[in-house]
């Protein structure tokens, strides 16, 4: 790309820009070239220097008054590549997000630069729907109006209050674990609180936070010593890691009290000198806390059933391994439950049916297909691999790639088991 300098007044606006741009946006970019430079080439096309990309750079640089911008041509692009190129640019640029606590650990980094002139009010200020969105509703236009909510961002679990016999089972076992009196723990977490104003001397927070902001939380803890066990999201549970933390992998699934279902480990500085630990008491503990709310001991058995009886489960892993089947409607029968399980007060989740003979056959041939048909995915997914330059040896049964550690990594590795036995590091005297 060659970038070139072309007069402001000779650049001409796309009059079918399809992005809009608020004039709070434009503020924003403004700052943005303040803080930084114009960092961003405005792509201009054709004769008229028709703007691509770049309108609300174009407008801000006006608003600053400069005389050039800095451009690229796009001129081998047709009339139709353009007008898709312009909706792709701006479309890519909506279709990610952030992760929550990288942002938060990023803006915390952050002490001389004033984030708020660009949007950032506070880590948690970005997963919440931005106040001024409602500038662009149309009172009295409903199928606008829906059309603008689905491009807007979702609540993050930060709205997750946990239920009351989750909770319990959680600090009973923290309590018994530690050697702490319950009557120490706090919980500053609630709508409306404070945590940084919280009094917690001699205290113990054993509480579900916001996990948005989960690694300022953490910092903001670890810096004034105060001893924690806090709730996190298990997916992204090694994020923003501190050497006091201890990482409590649980993956114990709580349906919260507004109905997200979340899996969930624990970060805690209660836990000296280890960084990952399993929790097989703890998890044990909240599953059953969690079950009580949400579903019988029945309802977690997991059933097989005779080749004349098929379920949806059963007969959609045939449709997802690419396996045709069809029954006629005279050879089955409709069933909620075997008699069998009558008699014990258990059914067919979602029901079932009952099978003809050469129905069941022809059902058996459709599981065996599906089986031969999953392995061939996994030869291809090999294969795939194989072709991509990825050594055999480095493919397991099911065709999923095994990175390999490179030679840096295990060169780290034996340092650290050195650390761990208490060996002196190469290059220590």
């Amino acid at each position: 790309m060659e970038i070139i300098r072309i007069p402001i007044d000779e650049l001409t606006p796309d009059p079918q820009n399809a992005k809009n741009h608020p004039d709070w946006q434009i503020e924003q970019i403004v700052a943005s070239i303040e803080q930084f430079g114009n960092l961003d080439p405005i792509g201009v096309w054709g004769d008229q220097n028709l703007i691509v990309e770049g309108h609300g750079r174009y407008e801000a640089l006006k608003v600053l008054g400069y005389q050039e911008a800095e451009c690229i041509r796009l001129d081998w692009l047709t009339e139709e590549e353009r007008r898709a190129y312009a909706l792709a640019h701006n479309k890519l640029t909506m279709n990610s997000g952030f992760i929550p606590e990288a942002l938060s650990l990023n803006l915390d980094c952050i002490q001389a630069i004033d984030m708020s002139l660009f949007g950032f009010k506070d880590a948690a200020d970005w997963f919440q729907r931005d106040e001024r969105w409602d500038d662009s509703r149309q009172e009295g236009n409903d199928e606008y109006n829906e059309f603008l909510e689905k491009f807007e961002q979702k609540k993050t679990t930060d709205d997750c209050y946990t239920p009351d016999n989750v909770y319990e089972a959680v600090a009973n076992w923290v309590a018994n674990e530690y050697g702490l009196d319950r009557s120490t723990f706090v919980r500053p977490f609630y709508p409306g609180g404070d945590f940084e104003a919280e009094n917690y001397d001699g205290k113990v927070v054993v509480d579900n936070p916001p996990f948005s902001i989960l690694a300022k939380i953490c910092r903001f803890y670890i810096d004034h010593g105060v001893r924690f066990f806090l709730f996190a999201p298990t997916l992204t549970l090694f994020s923003a890691d501190f050497p006091e933390i201890c990482h409590v992998c649980t993956s114990a699934q709580i349906t919260y009290e507004n109905g997200a279902v979340v899996n969930t480990g624990f970060k805690t500085n209660l836990e000296k000198g280890i960084a990952v630990r399993t929790a097989p008491e703890l998890n044990a503990v909240i599953q059953e806390a969690d079950k009580e709310n949400t579903q019988s001991d029945e309802a977690l058995l997991k059933y097989d059933y005779p080749a004349n009886v098929i379920t949806s489960a059963k007969v959609s892993r045939w449709s997802l391994y690419g396996v045709s089947f069809k029954v006629p409607r005279a050879a089955v029968k409709r069933i909620s439950a075997l008699d069998a399980q009558k008699a014990k007060n258990l059914g067919i989740f979602g029901s079932g049916f009952l099978l003809s003979p050469a129905q069941a056959a022809q059902a058996a041939q459709a599981a065996q297909a599906a089986q031969a048909a999953q392995a061939a995915q996994a030869e291809r997914a090999k294969q795939a691999a194989l072709a991509a330059g990825v050594d055999d040896a480095d493919i397991n049964e099911a065709g999923q790639v095994v990175w390999k550690l490179s030679e840096r990594e295990l060169s780290i590795i034996d340092e650290l088991g050195r650390s761990e036995r208490g060996e002196k590091r190469e290059g220590d005297l």
